[in-house]
């Protein structure tokens, strides 16, 4: 009803309530910002994945390998045929960041709860404390495709040399330069402040309507193609800090308005602003 060119990969908020007993077949994932809010109370019969605990290497900036994946997989109860469907806190940031972490391993049947926690909530839903514990399931990773989805910094470079479209999905402040963090954080992470070169900013927020939902394709289109002059035939690389809020842009461009050539660079602003002699701009210094 949105105009979506992928409207499989979403899933209703009553969709979710109507499935919330087939546990067989239908995983609920819930992934947030906030690492402690599922014990505080969360959908039913919803697992907790844990963006760093579960989805990261303890040791190098990278994700776990693919034996660490089916492990997480198979006490998660989740099988290769398994429908996972994600959500979580912050308008779904959190939801699409292992929803891409998830499709970095392969895993085919990859969903989202329109609207999040947010909706949920606000629809008076049920939400329990319970933990639930589901049986162990058999699970066999693909290869990680990183080359697919997933940019490095030479890659990067190299995009910014042949003027590829960059979208910095950043707060307006982070991308001029004036802040390393988000608004209200601690300023850390990052020696040099500013945005990639040749990079746009479109702050990853405004894909989403107040109730959390994501806006229409053609509201999306307005966004990225009227303002920015994107194509869905563009090769594309978004990024943010450490490539969390630029998870959910490239869920919008592959999925919701169907862009063929999507990457995230999770390396994102923490790896770039800290690289010696890289292309910066950085309007709050130039005035």
């Amino acid at each position: 009803m949105k105009g979506y060119v992928h409207p499989e990969v979403l899933v209703t908020t009553d969709w979710v309530a109507e499935n919330l007993a087939n546990t067989d077949n239908i995983r609920l994932v819930e992934s947030n910002e906030d690492v402690l809010l599922y014990s505080t109370g969360h959908i039913p019969n919803a697992a907790h994945i844990d963006w760093i605990a579960d989805l990261n290497d303890a040791i190098r900036r990278d994700y776990l390998d693919e034996t660490s994946f089916a492990e997480l997989m198979a006490r998660n109860g989740i099988s290769n045929d398994t429908t996972v469907v994600f959500y979580g806190d912050k308008n779904n940031w959190w939801a699409c960041y292992a929803f891409w972490v998830f499709k970095l391993f392969g895993h085919e049947d990859c969903r989202v709860m329109d609207g999040g926690r947010k909706k949920w909530l606000a629809e008076g839903r049920e939400m329990t404390r319970e933990v639930p514990a589901f049986p162990r399931a058999k699970y066999k990773p693909a290869m990680r495709a990183d080359y697919k989805i997933r940019a490095f910094r030479d890659q990067v470079m190299t995009h910014v040399y042949e003027s590829h479209p960059l979208v910095d999905v950043r707060s307006p402040e982070e991308y001029r330069g004036e802040l390393l963090h988000m608004p209200g954080m601690p300023q850390e992470g990052a020696l040099r402040g500013g945005h990639i070169k040749g990079a746009v900013n479109v702050p990853w927020s405004r894909a989403v309507a107040e109730d959390g939902a994501f806006k229409t394709a053609d509201e999306l289109r307005a966004i990225y193609e009227e303002e920015q002059g994107l194509s869905p035939d563009d090769n594309v690389v978004a990024y943010c800090r450490i490539g969390e809020r630029s998870s959910h842009t490239w869920f919008v461009l592959t999925y919701l308005l169907g862009y063929r050539n999507v990457r995230n660079y999770d390396g994102s602003w923490t790896e770039w602003g800290n690289l010696v002699g890289v292309p910066i701009e950085n309007p709050s210094k130039s005035q």
